[in-house]
């Protein structure tokens, strides 16, 4: 079973009112959007998004049995503003890979499953995991590994991937990594798991369409709305939070007139991070690194 991470403290971020308009950017399997549409009212609409064809079936099967109040596009976030073009009153992003996609072993998001190198969140796309281990050079491969998964050893695994090449399967990737590593490295965690989330990054963009989806998100919200983004690890959350800080700081021309008057674009409602709770944590592994973050437009 599929477990929202942060599902309470995300929904309850969100303020919702039963006549609000609503947008969930990450639809997944439903476990959020599902929460927002019992809350809504007649008059109360929500919109979600999903580059995943899978998802969209069964969350489209899942929300019915609620009711009809929503409408789901079968697209990446990026694309919000072509297919919302009214205000909002909040919008949720919940990030990163949810555990259906790294359940099922054929995906290849796992590197603990054997599966052929995929990784992609839109089977529609043409870039796989594949063609960025087999076909990258070094130095780009370097760089990905080093930038998206923050990992020491990035110029030994890439060497190593080049050299074993071609490799076809998720296991294949995880023991040539494994053997490119010092012992002690092995040992501590699983040496493949930051590799193999730079790949998914790099695979799905989900890094450069980040900053954009969320200004873009801004600019459909009514005064008053809010958006709540759920973050996975330290980049992301790195791009949410300057984000969030640019929208909420005054300029430095308007700090220094005499006036109570401000020209900021919203207010923090989370002044630190909201973490999964001990409780949570207990019950779902995959939350451990999980953060929320919350504006308010004003």
């Amino acid at each position: 079973m599929h477990i929202s991470v942060l599902l309470n403290e995300s929904i309850e971020s969100l303020n919702i009112k039963g006549n609000g308009k609503y947008i969930d950017a990450t639809l997944g399997y439903a476990g959020h959007s599902s929460e927002i549409l019992r809350r809504l009212e007649k008059e109360g609409f929500l919109f979600a998004f999903d580059q995943d064809e899978e998802a969209v079936k069964f969350s489209t099967e899942k929300l019915n049995k609620i009711n009809s109040n929503f409408k789901i596009f079968h697209t990446n976030f990026k694309n919000m503003k072509e297919y919302i073009d009214e205000k909002v009153d909040g919008i949720l992003f919940d990030l990163g890979v949810s555990s259906p996609q790294l359940d099922e072993t054929e995906r290849g998001f796992s590197y603990h499953n054997d599966a052929p190198l995929d990784m992609r969140m839109d089977k529609r796309q043409k870039l796989t995991a594949y063609d960025v281990v087999n076909n990258y050079n070094l130095e780009k491969l370097i760089k990905i590994f080093y930038e998206y998964g923050e990992e020491k050893y990035s110029r030994n695994i890439a060497r190593e991937i080049i050299k074993n090449r071609p490799i076809n399967t998720t296991l294949e990737l995880a023991e040539t990594i494994k053997s490119s590593v010092p012992e002690k490295y092995r040992n501590s965690a699983h040496p493949a798991r930051k590799v193999f989330q730079a790949i998914r990054i790099e695979v799905n963009q989900e890094l450069e369409i980040l900053e954009q989806a969320l200004l873009d998100a801004f600019s459909l919200l009514n005064s008053g709305g809010r958006i709540s983004v759920i973050t996975f690890h330290s980049l992301e959350d790195r791009i949410v939070k300057n984000v969030f800080k640019k929208l909420t700081e005054e300029d430095e021309v308007s700090k220094k007139l005499p006036t109570t008057k401000t020209n900021q674009k919203a207010k923090l409602i989370t002044k630190k991070p909201i973490i999964p709770s001990e409780e949570e944590l207990e019950k779902n592994r995959r939350s451990r690194s999980a953060k929320l973050r919350v504006i308010e437009k004003i």
